[in-house]
C-alpha cells in the first residue's frame, strides 16, 4: 500500500466516528433519553367537560402526548363525579365502545367532538361551569394520571 491509500484507511474510520458524535451531540438530552429507555412518556393536555344538558350524561375531551420510544393504551378511566365512564371511538355515524385506546410512540392520541370521546353515566351531580372535575387515567404500562379537567360551556370549542 501507498502513503495515501494507508492514510486514506486510517482517516475514514475516524472521520466516520467523528460524524455519529455530532450527530448525537445534536439530540437533546430528552431525545436521548427516549431512544435509550423505550418506554412511554406521557402528558395530558387540553382537557375539558362541556357542560352536559342532561343531569344524567355527561363527555369529556383531551389529548394525551406520547414522547417517549414506546407505545402505550389508555385502558380506563375514573372520576368520583361518574361511576360509569367508557371509551368510544366514533366511525362514519356509528358510535363504537373501545376497551382500549393506543397512544403512539411520539404521538398523540385526541379525544374530540364528533371522534374519539369519554361518555359518562349516572352522573353523581350535574357539572356547572367553572367547575373542575377531577379524572384518573389509567394506562397499561404507565402509572395513573391524574387530571382536574374544567366544566366549560355547552358550545365550547378549543383553539387550534
Amino acid at each position: 500500500m501507498n502513503k495515501a491509500t494507508v492514510a486514506t484507511a486510517t482517516a475514514l474510520p475516524l472521520v466516520l466516528a467523528g460524524g455519529l458524535l455530532l450527530i448525537t451531540g445534536c439530540q437533546s438530552e430528552k431525545d436521548r433519553l427516549s431512544v435509550s429507555s423505550g418506554k412511554p412518556e406521557l402528558t395530558v393536555s387540553g382537557a375539558y367537560l362541556p357542560q352536559p344538558a342532561m343531569a344524567d350524561m355527561a363527555a369529556a375531551y383531551f389529548t394525551v402526548e406520547n414522547d417517549g420510544g414506546k407505545a402505550d393504551q389508555l385502558v380506563g378511566v375514573t372520576s368520583p363525579l361518574s361511576s360509569d365512564i367508557t371509551m368510544h371511538t366514533t366511525e362514519g355515524s356509528q358510535m363504537k365502545h373501545a376497551a382500549k385506546l393506543e397512544v403512539p410512540a411520539k404521538g398523540k392520541l385526541s379525544l374530540s367532538r364528533g371522534g374519539t370521546h369519554l361518555m359518562l353515566g349516572k352522573l353523581d351531580h350535574k357539572p356547572q361551569v367553572g367547575e373542575k372535575i377531577e379524572f384518573t387515567l389509567r394506562f397499561a404500562t404507565s402509572a395513573p394520571i391524574k387530571v382536574k379537567v374544567p366544566v366549560e360551556s355547552a358550545s365550547f370549542r378549543p383553539k387550534g
